[in-house]
């Protein structure tokens, strides 16, 4: 097993459980779009990949009703939803001990990055994250592959199977894959088992304490 130097996290589903300001976002969306209920599994769905694709994609909006969701979305989510938010039990005491352990941590999340950084002072993640890496205002650059390149290139850290992105959907595996890193899939976020042992990770759990013991190693 590889000695991890650099580990990127994915954020929600990885470090934070975001279920439920997600959920009370897309309500509102729902509400000042005169639109129907959805499916407990189209939220599922959509945390992960970026708003603009989780609308289009799963919502199956058009251009402008995209456009327009997003915008309501970030609307009620800057405000409240970002805080509906918690961390997974073990997450502080994991990311402690990869810190005394010597790892460098960074984020990469397809969320706007401002949130980002807002969600990591919150819960005072910036104790142990180096750097995080979200999404633009338009969506344009908000995909793993993306985001992942960027914190290499702007830490000057060449592709290497030292360097673990750490996720629960399989944007974060293909992310990893296409930037030349190992990755490990997280069965306990919101992902599903099958495609994610489909997309061919270099590890899979689905507890916080098995993660721990993958990137302490």
């Amino acid at each position: 097993m590889a000695n991890f130097t650099h580990i990127i996290f994915d954020l929600d589903g990885t470090l934070t459980d975001p279920r439920q300001g997600i959920r009370n976002s897309i309500n509102y969306v729902m509400e000042k779009m005169h639109l129907s209920s959805y499916s407990e599994e189209l939220l599922e769905r959509f945390i992960g990949p970026s708003l603009q694709w989780g609308f289009s994609n799963i919502f199956g909006m058009n251009e402008k009703n995209t456009e327009q969701a997003v915008e309501y979305f970030r609307e009620y989510f800057g405000e409240k939803g970002l805080y509906e938010n918690k961390p997974y039990p073990g997450i502080h005491e994991m990311l402690a001990n990869l810190k005394e352990a010597g790892k460098e941590m960074f984020i990469a999340s397809s969320k706007l990055e401002k949130y980002v950084h807002t969600i990591v002072e919150y819960f005072e993640f910036n104790k142990y994250i180096t750097m995080v890496r979200g999404a633009d205002h338009m969506g344009e650059k908000s995909s793993k592959k993306v985001l992942i390149s960027d914190i290499l290139a702007i830490r000057e850290l060449n592709h290497s199977k030292n360097i673990i992105i750490a996720g629960d959907t399989v944007f974060d595996v293909a992310g990893g894959k296409h930037n030349k890193i190992s990755t490990v899939a997280l069965g306990y976020g919101f992902g599903i088992k099958d495609e994610l042992l489909n997309a061919e990770p270099d590890y899979y759990t689905d507890s916080v304490e098995g993660l721990k013991r993958i990137l302490l190693k």
